[in-house]
Order: C-alpha cells, then structure tokens, then sequence
C-alpha cells in the first residue's frame, strides 16, 4: 500500500480533450443544486428506471438531486467515451455497485461516485478498481460511539488518545478512507468495517494497514485522502500503484 499525505484538491476547468489514459485516474466535483433549467435538461438524459427511482424521493430537494447526479454522471461518461449519454447502460454489483454494461464501454472504463451535503464527485480511471467517498464534516452526537463499534482495536486506540478537539476530524478521516476502499471493490457495508484498519490521524501518512488482519493483501491498492471543499473531506482506493490524480471541477 502507499501511503501519501492528504492533498487540497486543485479543480481545473473541463480539459478539451476527453481522455482518460491507463494510468490516469480522474476525480471530477460539481455542486448537486442546480438551476431548475439545467435539472430539466440532465432529467432528460435519465433511463426509465432512474425517472422512477426519481420520483420515489419524498423532498424536491432530493429528487433534484438524484437527477443531477445521474444526469452528470452520464454526461462525464459519455463524453469519455464519445457516446449519447442517454443511451448508455449500466449494470449493478451483488451490493449495488454501478459498472457501465459491456455494450456501453465497461470492459473499459470504470469508475464510481459519491454525493454529501451539496457536493457529488465522479471518480474515473481504466481497467482497474476505484472506489471514492465524501463526507461533509458535520456535528455528530454520537460519533464516538460509532467508532467504538466501527473501528478497528488499532484505530480505537489511536483515536481515544487524541484531543477531543481532533476527534470528529479523524473520524471523517477513517469513514470516508473504509467507505473509499469497501465500494472500489464493491463489498459496501456487508464486510465487517472493524475489520478494516486504516490510518486516521493527521499525524499517520494515509494509509490502509490491513484487511481481516491480513496484511499481505493491501499491497494490490493505494489511497489517498483529500480535501474537496472546505468542511468536507474525501478518499479514494484506486486498485495498482502506477497512476496519476487530475482533478476536474464541473461546471
């Protein structure tokens, strides 16, 4: 595993040309609230199942929400790939993990999404696993008690030893590196979290330590933690060594 420091993303502008190289590996973020006109137009990238899934939300705010996520995770994809974004198809993992069907360039392109509080970022490479996580960085009352029964005997003891002032930070820093992990390879939250053991704290290089107490098998994925916005944090677990981050802000 490599461990990297955490980094303050940089977002450029959409490039001009739409490539995503082998050992590219491209973050793209976007705020999720639009303007009605642009919801409109990205509902109508939606397949069928997804104008459904749409309307089962209960607030406005959420259904628009959900549209831009779909809508711009078709049109980052398909214009990697230089297809309609409407006609592209996907295909989900045994726990949910969307891949683009065969037919739409999945034996390809891979990539993987995540949404919190305002922001949504897209995570796309080639032919590896990718897995990206975010978090806005909001009180919560009993996250201590969440890491107690989340968190690896390794992490709760590094964690009870910080300052409190430390604490929630660190939290983020452990969910959001177990979440980035667990959907790059599509076991989401059925694999026993406390069976992850990661780095935490703003003094430990970012790093995943081992897996089921195995510490052989992290040597197949990197990670690394970044700083999205202010009061967010986010991580991505990237299958290989051998790769390059370009981080792209939608707009």
């Amino acid at each position: 595993m490599i461990a990297v420091d955490t980094v303050d993303c940089l977002w450029r502008p959409p490039p001009t040309n739409w490539s995503v190289l082998g050992e590219d590996v491209h973050v793209w973020c976007t705020f999720l609230n639009q303007s009605t006109s642009r919801v409109e137009t990205l509902a109508e990238l939606l397949s069928q199942d997804e104008r459904t899934r749409s309307e089962r939300f209960y607030l406005e705010r959420d259904k628009k929400r959900y549209i831009v996520g779909r809508g711009l995770l078709r049109t980052i994809l398909g214009s990697y790939l230089g297809t309609n974004a409407s006609q592209l198809q996907f295909c989900y993992g045994s726990h949910g993990k969307p891949v683009l069907a065969e037919t739409s360039g999945g034996n390809t392109l891979s990539f993987n999404l995540s949404h919190s509080h305002e922001l949504v970022l897209y995570a796309v490479t080639r032919q590896r696993e990718i897995g990206v996580d975010i978090e806005y960085m909001r009180p919560i009352s009993d996250f201590e008690q969440v890491a107690e029964r989340c968190f690896s005997d390794r992490e709760k003891d590094v964690f009870r030893k910080l300052p409190q002032d430390e604490k929630l930070g660190a939290f983020f820093n452990c969910w959001t590196r177990k979440e980035a992990y667990l959907k790059a390879t599509g076991q989401g939250l059925v694999f026993p979290m406390d069976q992850l053991d990661v780095s935490l704290s703003q003094n430990e290089p970012v790093q995943l330590y081992s897996i089921n107490g195995d510490r052989s098998t992290v040597i197949r994925w990197s990670l690394q933690a970044f700083i999205p916005a202010l009061s967010y944090v986010g991580a991505l677990a990237v299958e290989g060594r051998d790769w390059h981050l370009k981080c792209w802000q939608w707009e």
